[in-house]
């Protein structure tokens, strides 16, 4: 291994909050919140798609949709909507999509769309970081993020980028405060903390040997906690799983053992409940990792490795800070493990099928 493996991925990961400035301000320049809501009606019911990052993406969008409107909204991946539409699309009243990925080459997100479009007359909102795709090009409107455009395989500032542009297009649907507002507030934070966060959990890492990782999140947490998983397993080739945290209870808390990792991802609104959890999961013998936005002392005692965010952002924007973590931990386990993290073995950037090889209709 030498110091070249996972450059371009670590320099990704460490370069979100100054990211999030650059799509931020961008959006403001194009003024494209507005143009979206001149576009597409937000009284119907919207649903999220994508593949992989994005439709953990999609998970956390939707939630935020539903939280901040009222109204509902659902995320699905795109290969539903492909192979078993009937039990997986609403049923009557109109709907508005919104097709998620960081190429816009995504084959199974350009059908999906394809297939809303022709079956069901559905326009497409894209969120989309690369200019001139495919995916741009057949969105009726577009949310592009060119700034956030990862190069390494693993999505790292794309994740956390269209997460915010989102849930700060959700809040404008809503009449909330401004989103753009506060992202300035919540890159700053991050990037005080990104100043000691990796040499912690790097020395975390270093320091034990785990035999599986388990991530839980309640709501838009559960999006969190499913794309810390696919982190370790993309860039590291560990093994790992996400549950619901209370879920855990219910049949997985069997594997615990000291060296199975539980990172939890600790919400506000659930935070008594999940934090019975934790001590009860420690109390199992398990190592833990916790990140929280305020911990109390019970969680101290019970975390292994605390890290506490302090956010001053409203609990709907947290999700794209708490997200690092997963990928610092799945950095440090890829250099720990001999993989390189920019180019990890099987993976390549962009899914794209050959019509003439693959079955998806």
């Amino acid at each position: 291994m030498t110091d070249a493996m996972g450059k371009l991925t670590i320099s990704e990961i460490l370069g979100q909050p100054q990211c999030w400035l650059d799509c931020f301000e961008a959006l403001r320049r194009q003024d494209r919140f507005a143009g979206i809501r001149r576009q597409i009606s937000g009284e119907q019911e919207w649903l999220f798609t994508g593949c992989g990052s994005s439709y953990n993406i999609a998970q956390i969008a939707a939630a935020t949709w539903t939280q901040l409107s009222g109204r509902p909204a659902r995320a699905l991946p795109a290969s539903e909507i492909l192979l078993c539409p009937q039990g997986a699309l609403p049923r009557s009243g109109a709907f508005q999509s919104v097709l998620i990925s960081r190429s816009g080459w995504t084959s199974e997100v350009l059908r999906a769309g394809e297939f809303l479009q022709k079956q069901h007359g559905v326009p497409a909102l894209a969120a989309v970081c690369e200019e001139g795709s495919p995916l741009e090009k057949m969105a009726a409107a577009t949310l592009l993020l060119a700034a956030a455009n990862d190069q390494s395989t693993a999505v790292t500032r794309a994740f956390s980028a269209t997460v915010l542009a989102l849930q700060a297009l959700a809040a404008d649907y809503s009449g909330q405060s401004p989103v753009a507002e506060m992202i300035p507030r919540l890159a700053g934070q991050m990037g005080q903390h990104l100043r000691t966060l990796p040499a912690r959990i790097e020395e975390f890492v270093g320091a034990r040997d785990f035999s599986h990782h388990i991530f839980l999140g309640q709501g838009p947490y559960h999006g969190v906690a499913q794309e810390s998983v696919l982190k370790l397993m993309e860039m590291s080739c560990s093994s790992a799983q996400a549950f619901h945290t209370l879920e855990f209870r219910h049949g997985p808390k069997a594997v615990t053992n000291p060296r199975l990792l539980v990172t939890f991802f600790l919400s506000k609104f659930g935070y008594d409940a999940e934090c019975a959890v934790l001590e009860e999961i420690k109390g199992l013998g398990a190592t833990t990792m916790v990140i929280a936005n305020r911990a109390d002392e019970a969680t101290r005692r019970s975390a292994d490795l605390l890290i506490e965010l302090d956010l001053e952002a409203p609990e709907f924007l947290r999700p794209a800070a708490a997200v690092i973590p997963g990928q610092l931990l799945g950095y440090y386990l890829s250099r720990k493990n001999g993989i390189n993290a920019d180019r990890p073995p099987h993976l390549n950037r962009v899914v794209s099928l050959e019509p003439e090889t693959e079955s998806i209709p």
